[in-house]
């Protein structure tokens, strides 16, 4: 079964200096019909206005995923990582026992557009962990290219959680198959463009929630820039 969720049905929230989409339940935005999809919590599709930037905070217990699209983040933590994360990377930070950090955007005349995922971990408490890696467009050309996974196969980066990110990127005749656990359930984002999931078209921001499905099927992408969740139901 394929359910859509059209990109403006998600919450919006315009604080200024952050706008941020979400496409489940947010801070103040609340949908008791979007609370999460299995372990896969929160998607926020964020624009930092330059010179801004998320002050220092605090997470535990959740494996955050972040994607940027344009710009760059300028990352610091409670760990002692300071990185700067530009479009191409995939930024995996694990929460556990406690976590602080800061994300910031130091453009002077550029905003900051990333996606930031966040994934309930399979056990509590453990050590907070950091991961940065780089793939490239050739990497996710017409292909569903790992970017995240339990175990870190095929060079993802390594989440602590049943689930795991592909990225892909779609145009004209390219087209990609997923092979399916139908007692599983997939989430597919259309970050940018447009494309046929399963013969359904989506545009930039919608998402396809499938359960019961054994294959996904990418194809007719229009520069589309597709993210999809193998998730634990």
């Amino acid at each position: 079964m394929l359910t859509l969720r059209k990109s403006q049905a998600r919450g919006y929230a315009d604080h200024g200096w952050l706008k941020s989409y979400h496409s489940f339940s947010f801070a103040d935005y609340h949908d008791a019909d979007h609370m999460g999809f299995g372990n896969l919590r929160v998607i926020n599709e964020d624009r930092i206005a330059p010179g801004t930037g998320f002050g220092t905070h605090a997470h535990r217990d959740m494996e955050i995923v972040s994607y940027v699209l344009d710009g760059a983040i300028a990352h610091k933590d409670s760990m002692n990582n300071s990185s700067s994360i530009v479009p191409g990377e995939v930024q995996r930070m694990s929460a556990g026992s406690g976590v602080r950090h800061s994300e910031f955007n130091h453009a002077a005349d550029k905003t900051t557009h990333f996606l930031q995922s966040w994934i309930l971990p399979d056990r509590q408490g453990i050590a907070p962990g950091y991961e940065q890696k780089a793939f490239s467009v050739a990497d996710k050309r017409g292909v569903l290219k790992l970017v995240a996974s339990p175990n870190g196969r095929e060079d993802s980066v390594t989440i602590h959680a049943d689930a795991s990110i592909y990225a892909g990127l779609f145009d004209g005749a390219e087209r990609a198959e997923l092979a399916l656990d139908n007692k599983r359930l997939a989430y597919v984002h259309v970050v940018r463009g447009s494309a046929s999931i399963n013969g359904q078209i989506l545009t930039a921001g919608d998402a396809a929630k499938l359960s019961g499905e054994s294959r996904l099927v990418i194809d007719q992408g229009q520069e589309a820039e597709v993210i999809v969740f193998d998730l634990q139901p």
